[in-house]
């Protein structure tokens, strides 16, 4: 593995996706919402979070790849709408 692979899987845009697995969140104590396919980088932030007190300039890296993951989960949902929306023809399903 590069340098460079290893700071993409560090910040987390390193292209595969890593599964969590249940028993994993469930010992990380993740709330029911947060366990999602970003689970995998919420569990060492929280870890960050709760070793350096909560305070919010510590943690940054982990925070921003938490965030980063969130934000290319929702865009995935947003295409995957489109799509769903033009194989109807454009009609709303509300």
């Amino acid at each position: 593995m590069t340098v460079t692979e290893k700071i993409k899987e560090a910040v987390g845009i390193s292209g595969e996706t890593k599964q969590t697995t249940r028993e994993e969140m469930s010992a990380a104590r993740l709330p029911l919402p947060y366990r999602d396919s970003c689970a995998h980088l919420l569990i060492p932030l929280n870890r960050c979070r709760y070793e350096e007190f909560y305070l919010p300039w510590k943690c940054e890296d982990e925070r921003h790849s938490y965030e980063k993951c969130q934000y290319v989960e929702f865009k995935q949902r947003v295409a995957k709408m489109e799509e769903l929306r033009a194989a109807k023809a454009g009609a709303r399903s509300n």
